[in-house]
């Protein structure tokens, strides 16, 4: 499908808003929004959808939350729409945590990939930035690596007040596993105030850094995945970083291939403007997948050509609510 000579084949499917961390830059202190419901979608709910997306052109597909591997059955799910005809990829994003008892059968049931959020390499920065416990975390990594997914990668959000010291660390842990690690730039997600020049610490400025330390080879060519990350190799230690700029870069949309699947059953077109189309009257109609395909053409004729971040965006639900 196409949105402005963009070809829309990836779409990033929010199964659960739960989550057993609570990371600054995605669920703020105040949000429980699940409390006293369950998913909102059913796993047939999730395979028709993929079913009926694949249908109409979307060949990759990411499994994301809150955190998904919370969602019972996750294994299951993902062996489903594995088998369903023009599914190329399958990947998870996941704070680790219950990867130690999960990744060997989300491998074996299809999932070709996995993006792991690690944001600090000391225990007290990592339980700052996101509550949760970092020794986990870090047994989730070596369990992924065990299970054999073709990719597994290292996902930083940057902030400055908070992380800057662990860039390095990061990096090199990064080499020493073999793995690429991935650099982001803080988005209001949670709130607008989060989005602060105390806060803010762009690409650009680490890219500078890290200039001053190696030599950065640009990687033109990598495809480690299906998103906007351009990556680079550092000389010496053969680390491979990749830097996601939204708010510096100003092409940053203009190859925008996704779309995403709220865990509540709409379809948001670009992470950066509040619009969706809900899926849920559709699912109702067992009779027909027209209203599901009607649904998707919506959401991608309303794409728009590039987020709102820069135009002082307030979000209406934070980052947990919309899938990662």
């Amino acid at each position: 499908m196409k949105s402005f000579d963009r070809t829309v084949d990836y779409l990033r499917l929010s199964v659960t808003d739960r989550c057993n961390e609570r990371c600054l830059y995605c669920r703020p202190r105040q949000y429980a929004g699940w409390n006293g419901t369950t998913d909102d979608l059913t796993d047939a709910d999730l395979v028709r959808i993929v079913r009926v997306s694949a249908e109409l052109g979307f060949r990759k597909f990411r499994l994301t939350g809150g955190e998904p591997l919370l969602r019972p059955n996750l294994a299951g799910i993902v062996a489903q729409i594995s088998q369903l005809p023009g599914v190329e990829c399958i990947g998870i994003s996941t704070n680790g945590l219950k990867l130690p008892e999960l990744a060997q059968p989300l491998r074996a049931a299809g999932a070709r990939t996995v993006n792991i959020s690690l944001d600090a390499l000391s225990p007290e920065t990592y339980r700052r930035v996101t509550g949760g416990d970092l020794d986990r975390v870090m047994e989730g990594i070596r369990a992924a690596r065990r299970a054999g997914f073709e990719w597994v990668k290292l996902n930083t959000v940057l902030m400055r007040s908070l992380n800057e010291s662990e860039i390095w660390p990061l990096i090199r842990f990064s080499s020493e596993q073999g793995v690429p690690l991935r650099l982001i730039e803080l988005m209001p997600l949670t709130s607008r105030d989060v989005l602060t020049p105390a806060n803010f610490l762009s690409v650009g400025e680490v890219i500078r850094w890290l200039r001053r330390r190696e030599e950065l080879e640009p990687m033109p060519d990598a495809r480690l995945g299906h998103g906007p990350a351009k990556y680079y190799r550092l000389s010496r230690s053969g680390a491979v970083v990749g830097f996601i700029g939204a708010l510096t870069n100003q092409h940053f949309c203009h190859s925008c291939n996704k779309v995403r699947l709220t865990a509540d059953g709409r379809l948001r077109p670009c992470l950066g403007h509040h619009e969706e189309v809900s899926l849920v009257e559709a699912l109702q109609d067992q009779t027909s997948d027209e209203p599901l395909r009607q649904v998707f053409r919506t959401a991608i004729a309303n794409k728009p050509w590039e987020h709102s971040f820069r135009d002082s965006y307030t979000p209406c639900r934070p980052m947990t609510a919309i899938g990662g």
